[in-house]
């Protein structure tokens, strides 16, 4: 029996989301999001204009820039 690769972590993801999709529906993803775009707000009143105009809500830094170029 050929030997199974490990699961990624995105493939994981991935696969976590389908089925919660074929259980659950497009309008439980839709639901989520208004409650999860709700808390955001109330965490951040006021801020989502902001980032809006900005194109979205700031990433963090990659870890090449926290560490320096060479990664040390």
């Amino acid at each position: 029996m050929a030997e199974k690769s490990p699961t990624t972590v995105s493939e994981a993801g991935r696969k976590g989301g389908m089925t919660v999709l074929q259980k659950h529906g497009h309008a439980h993803f839709k639901k989520i999001g208004v409650k999860g775009q709700a808390a955001m707000r109330m965490k951040y009143p006021g801020k989502a204009s902001d980032w809006g105009k900005l194109g979205g809500r700031p990433k963090k830094l990659p870890l090449n820039k926290i560490m320096g170029e060479d990664g040390n």
